[in-house]
């Protein structure tokens, strides 16, 4: 869970977390940049009540992609749950997602745009390139998740030790890793979640400056779709 300044809203967080999700052994690894930042002394007053929680400072750089990359380094279990600490994601839907992990799947991804999943609030433009991709990269390039783009996913680490990480602008690596597990023959599966946009405090994601680096994802799954077309019909 990267975090930036969450404040108070980290504890409703891991609260969430820990009533809701009831696989067990859990880590619940909290990911930071500074040592100023808010998150880390309710996180520190929260570990007596919630022993599953673990600090970890982010060393490679400051940035969410970079966060996320350094708790893949250390998290210590056989798969690894990216999730956001602003309740935007559904803790709720993380046991299934598990369920479909340990059944065989390398990536499990929380779906909003599946049967049974929605989105709740967001930028119309933000949510209709998102579920735009989301659904030609499905029926089209025939990735198995109708939701690449989420970063509220399971990976498995064989995934995770097999793939080299390229992405350079944060939310992008869930694309990214999507897409590679698809084109190396990975399994796939998706669980329906309900995604909430934050109320409180500031987004990090920065649609325009990123847009380029999510077509570079998107770009690479259809031309596999298509030299996939051309190999099958030559």
């Amino acid at each position: 869970m990267p975090v930036y300044n969450e404040g108070e809203t980290i504890a409703r967080t891991l609260r969430g977390l820990v009533e809701q999700v009831t696989t067990r052994p859990l880590e619940i690894l909290i990911v930071y940049d500074f040592d100023e930042d808010t998150t880390v002394p309710v996180v520190l007053r929260l570990r007596s009540d919630i022993p599953e929680v673990r600090l970890h400072r982010n060393h490679i750089g400051r940035g969410a992609l970079n966060a996320i990359k350094s708790g893949f380094a250390v998290a210590g279990a056989p798969y690894v749950l990216v999730t956001m600490a602003d309740l935007a994601d559904d803790p709720g839907s993380i046991d299934q997602m598990y369920v479909r992990a340990v059944a065989g799947s390398d990536l499990v991804a929380g779906s909003r745009y599946m049967k049974g999943g929605r989105q709740v609030g967001g930028p119309l433009l933000k949510r209709t390139l998102s579920r735009l991709a989301g659904l030609s990269l499905h029926h089209v390039a025939g990735i198995a998740t109708h939701d690449p783009t989420n970063n509220f996913k399971i990976y498995s680490r064989r995934l995770l030790e097999r793939t080299q990480i390229e992405s350079s602008a944060g939310f992008e690596l869930a694309l990214e890793l999507t897409v590679k597990a698809h084109v190396t023959g990975m399994t796939i599966a998706e669980v329906p979640t309900t995604w909430r946009d934050r109320t409180e405090g500031e987004s990090r994601f920065r649609l325009w400056s990123w847009i380029p680096h999510y077509l570079r994802w998107y770009l690479l799954a259809m031309r596999w779709r298509l030299l996939r077309s051309f190999r099958a019909n030559p």
